[in-house]
């Protein structure tokens, strides 16, 4: 005959337990970009506004990206104008890594303007930024893809 001291330890191994039921899917996952800045407008010239909605820059002021497909072998032209924050305007490669930037155009005023020749086909952002905390507002941004003089059609033949 089984004790009572021996059945009540039975009787607790039979408390029910939950299981649970991990299953696997073979649903496709989309890839989402978290990231994913306008493009430039196909005039390749925009008028904005800079934002406490913006990137923060970390410097107290806000940035703000656009993407543009440029090729090798362009030359580039950008420029940045605000009468409301001191500008500045960087060309960053799809891997994020900055190529070059301008703080103040070359006549000494607060806006940008940049040179720059591709020399890897594919995407770019252009970001707009304002010096340290200067500032937001509006601005406007235009790059020009320039041709060497000698190549230009109708005018000088290219040699």
């Amino acid at each position: 005959m089984t004790s009572l001291k021996s059945l009540k330890s039975r009787l607790m191994l039979l408390v029910p337990a939950t299981v649970m039921v991990l299953g696997a899917s073979a649903a496709t996952v989309k890839s989402q970009s978290l990231y994913s800045p306008p493009s430039l407008p196909a005039s390749n010239e925009v008028s904005d506004m800079l934002s406490d909605k913006d990137i923060p820059t970390g410097q107290g002021g806000f940035a703000r990206d656009y993407t543009v497909n440029l090729q090798a072998g362009d030359h580039v032209l950008i420029e940045l104008t605000s009468n409301s924050f001191d500008t500045i305007v960087s060309l960053i490669a799809a891997d994020g890594a900055t190529i070059t930037e301008n703080d103040d155009g070359p006549d000494g005023n607060t806006n940008s303007l940049l040179f720059y020749r591709i020399s890897v086909s594919g995407k770019y952002y252009i970001r707009v930024r304002s010096f340290g905390a200067t500032g937001m507002g509006a601005f406007n941004l235009k790059l020009t893809r320039l041709q060497p003089v000698s190549t230009i059609p109708g005018i000088l033949p290219a040699s």
